[in-house]
């Protein structure tokens, strides 16, 4: 007996990833429907060797369904979100809605999975932030070994993070660079994304840091241990699938570059690349498409007291998105619902 499966969003980049992880990892669906906005209405997706014709969000009864993974916007899910919770429906949010709600657990599988029992307040579970998913798979076997004081995070996030119109936007303007009667201005992004940087991701907050900097911090925090301090730079490069990132980090005790590399070898979800050579790491290309958070480039950070640096790459349309919310359906049928 499996479960019954509503994807919402289908016809999005993640809310189609979410179908192919699925599909992949052979999740025990019994029934699956994929709900799209009325604009979308009737678009067909592909869910294995299945094609799925789309049905209306806006009219659809969530009763006697299992599990449904939102990939849509905030203002969609607000909506729609607790309509599904309480027809008895869990949500396992992709939006930033619910991540910082004390009632509403943020999951990822291989740093917490104890808090998925905390869905039952309102039957909603949170996905965390794109950039926030890699870096905690890194840093949660690392600080329960040597326990993380303070992080320095620089990203070099892929414009699939801002969606289709992010991938559209760095297409169409690396295009008409090489055509000068073609000129492409930034219409998603605030500058020119093509053949340039952008240290500018989502709104700024009053303290000049951006609101992905601010979930970073706080996400980090509720996965982890409030106790972590984080600082972040989060900057917008012109890749189309695949989040980079620097990492320093310090800790409380003395940890050693060879342990680390040991550690993160047989944590959970991690690959190590790490070979001190031409090529000898990971780079954002090489990572699209795969489920494991890469890192390299391990070594010690000699400038602070028991500090470490590394490189961490994932596709952010899996580990940072779809793959995650996949992990933890799977995570909730294990230890809660038990039909698959």
């Amino acid at each position: 007996m499996g479960y019954r499966i509503v994807v919402v969003g289908a016809t999005g980049n993640v809310g189609r990833e979410m179908l192919n992880i699925l599909a992949e990892r052979q999740f025990p669906v019994d029934e699956i429907a994929v709900l799209a906005s009325r604009r979308s209405l009737g678009t067909e997706v592909s869910f294995g060797d299945k094609t799925l014709t789309t049905q209306d969000l806006d009219t659809f009864d969530f009763t006697g369904w299992d599990i449904a993974l939102f990939a849509v916007g905030s203002e969609a899910t607000k909506i729609y979100a607790p309509k599904s919770a309480a027809a008895g429906c869990v949500v396992i949010d992709n939006s930033s809605l619910y991540r910082y709600d004390p009632d509403i657990p943020l999951i990822v599988p291989e740093c917490n999975p104890e808090a998925v029992h905390g869905y039952s307040k309102k039957n909603i579970i949170a996905n965390p932030n794109c950039s926030t998913a890699q870096m905690v798979v890194a840093l949660k076997p690392l600080h329960d070994r040597a326990k993380i004081k303070r992080v320095v995070v620089s990203t070099y996030q892929s414009v699939s993070g801002a969606g289709k119109e992010g991938i559209d936007e760095l297409w169409d303007q690396t295009k008409s660079i090489y055509n000068p009667t073609d000129d492409k201005p930034a219409k998603k992004f605030t500058k020119q994304i093509a053949f340039n940087v952008i240290p500018h991701i989502d709104v700024f907050m009053e303290d000049g840091t951006t609101k992905e900097e601010w979930k970073m911090v706080a996400e980090t925090k509720k996965i982890i241990d409030t106790s972590i301090k984080v600082t972040a730079t989060c900057v917008r490069v012109p890749v189309f699938v695949g989040h980079s990132e620097a990492v320093n980090i310090e800790f409380e005790d003395f940890l050693d570059e060879d342990e680390a590399r040991d550690i993160l070898r047989e944590a959970p979800g991690i690959m190590v690349i790490d070979k001190r050579e031409d090529g000898g790491y990971v780079s954002p290309v090489e990572c699209v498409g795969d489920f494991a958070t890469f890192i390299s480039r391990i070594r010690q950070d000699s400038t602070v007291e028991n500090g470490l640096n590394l490189w961490c790459v994932s596709d952010n349309l899996r580990k940072g998105a779809a793959l995650n919310a996949v992990q933890i359906a799977e995570l909730l049928g294990r230890e809660v619902l038990k039909k698959g």
